[in-house]
């Protein structure tokens, strides 16, 4: 049964309650309306646990505006939810309309920094977020005394001669919890062998970020990118104030995963007394990404799930870790972020996944 205000309710309880479900949950379909965010189709989302959050249908499906209790959770650039006809998919074009949000995509063929590979030149992080969904579906569902809250649809990547992906994504929340999941199948449903690159952007702000909150992880080992992020080594997990004139400091976890194939990480803010957590499938998810950019007004702290590193696909395909999908193959992916409300249950989390 859900828990709602403290306590445990059967679906007649709750139906004695209210007039409908949509007075404490559910999903609501909207539209955009105001300057380069025109004409964006939005899904709203509110759990009942005092979660909500926006999936933008026509971005990838990526995760948006997200909050919990109205406490922020992610940063949000200066672009907001832009239309996909504004990108810019050459070098780092990609910036001019990445709206920061709680989760973004990148990928399908290609993401990381802008390169040349087998001919074909590729911009920033690739065009999953600026692709807009189709056969959109939303569903509430109960299944004995649970409450489902479902958003699916498809994005496909096509370039003619090339490639053929079709993305499967369902993005689900139960009434009552404050954890929400990505189910994602990426398809080939093309003729010819093609790259697979995907990355899970996940973009926190302030006040979830904020001086003395950290990032906790069960790693064996990380790797600074470059000259710049070794200066941060001994201080990556930890989060300062705004600092003027930061340069980005990009970190390579191996992260350990759990009995049941899933690694965690988890950002802890004891001040709020929150903790947002990001789970998933390392089978499928190899690599996990640091990204901390500490400066004024770009102050947020991206942790990176993905199937690669984020140097491009030329250096994917140069080191040999490149991956590919065969005509007719399909991958899966799990990914689930979730809130921590107080002490007890951020260190719950943190001794049951032993992070540190």
């Amino acid at each position: 049964m859900p828990i709602l205000n403290g306590k445990h309710y059967s679906r007649r309880e709750l139906e004695q309650r209210v007039g409908h479900l949509s007075q404490v949950a559910g999903v609501r379909m909207m539209e955009l309306q105001d300057g380069p965010e025109a004409g964006v189709r939005i899904a709203e989302v509110r759990s009942g646990s005092g979660l909500r959050f926006q999936v933008s249908l026509d971005r990838g499906m990526d995760i948006s505006v997200a909050e919990y209790k109205g406490i922020p959770l992610a940063w949000r650039s200066p672009n907001g939810d832009v239309h996909p006809s504004f990108y810019d998919p050459n070098g780092l074009g990609w910036l001019k309309s990445f709206p920061g949000g709680l989760v973004t995509g990148c990928g399908l063929t290609h993401l990381g920094a802008p390169c040349v590979d087998d001919g074909e030149e590729l911009g920033l992080h690739g065009r999953l977020s600026h692709t807009p969904a189709s056969h959109v579906e939303t569903k509430t569902e109960w299944t004995d005394e649970q409450c489902m809250f479902r958003i699916s649809g498809i994005i496909r990547e096509n370039t003619l001669f090339k490639h053929n992906l079709v993305l499967h994504r369902s993005v689900e929340v139960e009434l009552g919890s404050s954890i929400f999941t990505l189910r994602d199948t990426v398809v080939n449903e093309g003729f010819r062998q093609s790259p697979l690159m995907l990355l899970y952007h996940i973009n926190l702000g302030w006040p979830l970020i904020d001086e003395g909150a950290e990032l906790l992880l069960n790693a064996a080992s990380m790797t600074p990118r470059d000259a710049e992020a070794s200066k941060g080594v001994t201080t990556a997990t930890t989060i300062p104030a705004p600092v003027p004139g930061y340069i980005e400091q990009v970190f390579f976890h191996d992260l350990e995963s759990d009995s049941s194939g899933f690694a965690s990480a988890l950002l802890a803010n004891k001040k709020l007394q929150l903790g947002l957590f990001v789970q998933y499938r390392q089978k499928e998810l190899p690599k996990f990404t640091q990204w901390k950019m500490v400066g004024e007004g770009e102050y947020v702290l991206g942790m990176e799930p993905a199937n690669c590193l984020v140097q491009g696909r030329a250096k994917e395909r140069e080191r040999g870790t490149l991956q590919f999908l065969e005509p007719g193959e399909k991958r899966e992916f799990i990914v689930r972020t979730g809130v921590l409300d107080g002490d007890a249950a951020i260190d719950q989390f943190k001794q049951e996944k032993n992070l540190r």
